[in-house]
């Protein structure tokens, strides 16, 4: 199909002629572009450091109202949190705030500390466990030696589109960006106590899953409904949240989510990244199909991008060689600013060069070689919960 045609109008709508998991939420359409974050933190022990397997603990001793925004994960030393749908980047930063700010004063009852990154630093397998709830016990059967690695901790983004045509088209639209989003969240430099050599090791680790990666480009909604159906009638995947790619669609919440980033160590990341997400998802739903490089090209773009984050050289699809990731996401900033005035992010978009310029991945480096690895994940808890409900005291 040429990439200047528009979607088919014979898209299927979100009607009862679909399956009951693909009807689009009306909701997504009172209130579009919307953004709300999932952020996973790692339980730590105060006094050590090391990852605390202690989630139902955590979820009993939270108070009622923030026990509804948090959930376990995996792994028993995880905590995930979720921010309501907010209008700005700059409410669902102070949201964030203080669901991260209640995390922490709760489990410091516990003699528990909590913090962001894409991995434990210092963790091994044997140190962690399986959570006790039947859905983490089903990934357990289902995945076996896969679901006691070490845990992986990401911040998924989602923000709502008004229809289900127009959230394919982001979908397919955002295939090209997901490996500079990733250099630019890269946050897990070590692996079992040492240094990877990868800015994100997460994307590996996680990427032993499967149904994990880059997805194909859909074009029609019907197309995305026809793939992830078939799954679900073999009985191979019982249900759309156990397709882990990269970025999908949530028809349940109406959105887009972005999910193959690493977690941010502080607030102020995790607001610039999710400005950038917010301002891709409504330019590429509202535009004609996007282009994007050849399947090939964008997983090694995806390799290339965990490996060496904000310093990597990704292949230009549509020419010969390699391009810094740095001047992509200019363009992609660029591209983004119009979008931001409307989205009210302008300010959180305008922070996002100098994440670019010191990212995630780099200062976990510089803490090491000044502290040592041991203290990493004690520094990484310094960064977790900023004292005040404001953006600029993350």
């Amino acid at each position: 199909m040429s990439d200047n045609r528009r979607p088919s109008a014979q898209a299927p709508r979100a009607g009862s002629d679909l399956p009951a998991w693909a009807r689009w939420c009306a909701d997504a359409a009172v209130r579009p572009w919307t953004v709300g974050v999932e952020d996973e933190a790692m339980l730590l022990d105060a006094r050590t450091g090391a990852p605390a397997n202690r989630i139902d603990d955590v979820l009993a001793a939270l108070p009622a109202a923030l026990r509804a925004r948090a959930s376990a994960e995996t792994h028993a030393c995880v905590v995930e949190l979720r921010t309501a749908p907010h209008a700005t980047i700059g409410g669902l930063a102070e949201d964030l705030v203080g669901l991260r700010s209640g995390l922490e004063h709760a489990v410091g009852r516990l003699g528990l500390r909590a913090a962001a990154a894409g991995t434990h630093p210092l963790a091994t397998a044997d140190d962690v466990g399986v959570s006790a709830g039947p859905r983490y016990r089903e990934v357990e059967a289902d995945m076996r030696a896969l679901a006691h690695r070490e845990p992986t901790m990401a911040l998924h983004v989602h923000v709502a589109v008004p229809d289900a045509a127009s959230a394919v088209r982001a979908l397919d639209g955002l295939r090209g960006d997901l490996p500079v989003l990733l250099a630019l969240a890269a946050n897990s430099p070590f692996w079992r106590g040492h240094d990877s050599g990868f800015a994100s090791m997460r994307a590996p680790v996680f990427s032993m899953f499967p149904r994990a990666g880059i997805p194909r480009q859909f074009g029609s909604y019907g197309d995305y409904v026809r793939v992830v159906d078939r799954f679900l009638r073999s009985g191979a995947v019982r249900e759309p949240g156990f397709l882990w790619w990269d970025a999908r669609l949530q028809p349940g919440l109406g959105t887009v989510e972005v999910r193959m980033l690493d977690a941010a160590s502080g607030v102020r990341d995790a607001a610039g990244i999710a400005a950038v997400v917010q301002c891709l998802v409504r330019r590429h739903a509202e535009r004609w199909r996007a282009r994007a490089p050849e399947p090939e090209v964008l997983a090694e773009n995806r390799f290339l991008a965990a490996r060496d984050g904000m310093r990597a050289e990704l292949i230009d699809g549509f020419g010969v060689g390699t391009r810094p990731v740095r001047d992509q996401l200019d363009e992609i900033l660029d591209a983004c600013r119009p979008y931001a005035a409307s989205l009210g992010c302008a300010a959180e978009l305008a922070a996002v060069p100098a994440l670019a310029a010191d990212p995630g991945d780099v200062r976990q480096r510089r803490l090491a070689a000044v502290h040592g690895l041991e203290r990493v994940p004690a520094l990484l808890g310094d960064a977790f919960a900023p004292e005040q409900p404001r953006l600029a005291a993350a």
